[in-house]
């Protein structure tokens, strides 16, 4: 079986997410809808990619710039079994009646609402209580960071709550309006931030208080992570558990010689064609267990962390795949997914 996919909107997220599902061996790109004929669609429609307009009020400025359009979002809706909604975000929860009438799957981002879908999702928790959903919001590139960490240690160790300080990247490195700076910012100001609220959209139970500061960088976040867990562990247990979890890349800063965020993207430029690092990287050296209390810092690349989280919330919605471990396989697989960069 081969789901049909489409797309709204080809920003940060969703051109990632384009690139990813011409990958699938079990998915195939229908096509994606630009509001605008700017680079990115140029490169899109380069890549073979068609083309669509919100409307058809668009498609002249398109034709202006000669860039062929196929449709409109309608005639999209039309073809696709799933719909990847990766405008911007509240913009998606605008689209969703559209999406409804057409009958489509629908997978939403984490700029949304929680209300804007039948759950949040990330693979790593929640995976199968998602099979066969009509609506998922994959969670923020933050809170992915976050329930990665939360699940995978929580499977073999129990994790009783958490806080976290968020080091956040203060604009993605194509938002040109929003910089420079040159300030730490408190965002927001209160604690718990939105990060702790959206954690327990996926973990209800979980007791998580969160902060955060935003910082004069484009290239990641960092978080520094207080674990409780629900029984003993040494260092060695923390270092194992996550040396065998998909999606989590630990990094000894004493070998690589990589100390910050800078030094692990020109890594992942120089190992991989996108340059991208989806995975979550944990600091190696950086983790401490004082009996039942983990600290860690990890590092969120946050234009390509939830792209794998997109593809197996399609194949979650679809039931292309019961099994979450043989999704996070062919996903994983398909992307280049590893553990190392060197």
């Amino acid at each position: 079986m081969t789901v049909k996919v489409g797309i709204n909107g080809l920003g940060t997220i969703g051109r990632r997410v384009a690139r990813a599902i011409t990958l699938q061996s079990d998915m195939k790109l229908v096509g994606a809808v630009k509001t605008r004929p700017d680079y990115t669609a140029l490169q899109a429609a380069a890549a073979g990619i068609p083309l669509y307009t919100p409307s058809q009020e668009e498609a002249e400025a398109f034709d202006k710039a000669g860039i062929r359009v196929e449709g409109t979002l309608q005639d999209l809706l039309a073809k696709v079994d799933v719909i990847v909604d990766a405008t911007p975000g509240g913009v998606g929860e605008r689209y969703k009646g559209i999406y409804e009438e057409a009958g489509v799957r629908q997978i939403f981002q984490g700029g949304e609402k929680a209300r804007v879908a039948e759950a949040s999702f990330s693979t790593l928790c929640n995976y199968s209580e998602a099979l066969g959903l009509k609506s998922l919001r994959v969670v923020s590139c933050n809170t992915t960071g976050l329930l990665r960490l939360i699940c995978t240690l929580h499977r073999s160790m129990g994790v009783k709550r958490v806080q976290a300080v968020l080091i956040r990247r203060a604009a993605d490195p194509r938002e040109v309006k929003k910089g420079p700076i040159n300030s730490i910012n408190l965002n927001p100001p209160t604690t718990p931030s939105h990060h702790a609220l959206d954690v327990k959209t996926v973990l209800p139970w979980l007791e998580i208080t969160t902060s955060a500061v935003v910082v004069p960088t484009t290239l990641m976040h960092v978080h520094h992570v207080t674990l409780e867990l629900e029984k003993r562990a040494s260092a060695r247990d923390v270092i194992e558990a996550l040396a065998g979890a998909p999606r989590i890349m630990l990094i000894d800063t004493g070998v690589t010689g990589i100390r910050g965020t800078a030094q692990l993207m020109d890594a992942a430029r120089h190992a991989r064609p996108a340059g991208d690092l989806p995975e979550l990287v944990v600091f190696e050296d950086s983790i401490h267990v004082e009996e039942n209390r983990v600290t860690l810092f990890q590092a969120v690349h946050q234009e390509s962390i939830v792209v794998p989280e997109n593809i197996d919330a399609i194949r979650a919605a679809t039931r292309l795949v019961e099994d979450p471990w043989e999704s996070v396989t062919r996903t994983d697989e398909s992307l280049g997914l590893t553990k190392r960069l060197f």
